[in-house]
């Protein structure tokens, strides 16, 4: 299978215990506060993260530069990090402007 991302670790280790397989079996799954079978658990961890496979046609220079700064992290993620954080953005300067708007309006009443 082809890999599309890497992840390097730190080689710093961290005090947690090593988990086993006894500690998952013994796991509560929980979806937004309230429990859940594990087939509940994974639909919800699937649907949060899930991708789905497009074609997409970009200029030339945008793919040279996202694939000369991905380095071993895969340029497609780079870009889907990028457009991800651009969405994110959009939301919170929407969301500024909303308690702006209603900060003015309650000193101006």
């Amino acid at each position: 299978m082809k890999q599309t991302s890497t992840t390097r670790t730190s080689a710093i280790s961290d005090d947690a215990p090593k988990l086993t397989q006894a500690h998952f079996e013994r796991a509560k799954f929980r979806v937004a506060g309230q429990s859940a079978t594990r087939a509940q658990w994974q639909e919800a961890v699937r649907a949060r993260v899930a991708k789905q496979r497009i074609s997409i046609m970009l200029d030339a220079p945008i793919i040279e530069h996202f694939k000369a700064i991905a380095g071993d992290r895969g340029y497609q993620t780079l870009i889907n990090d990028t457009l991800r954080r651009a969405v994110e953005g959009e939301h919170l300067t929407e969301n500024l402007r909303a308690i702006v708007r209603e900060e003015l309006q309650a000193v101006r009443n």
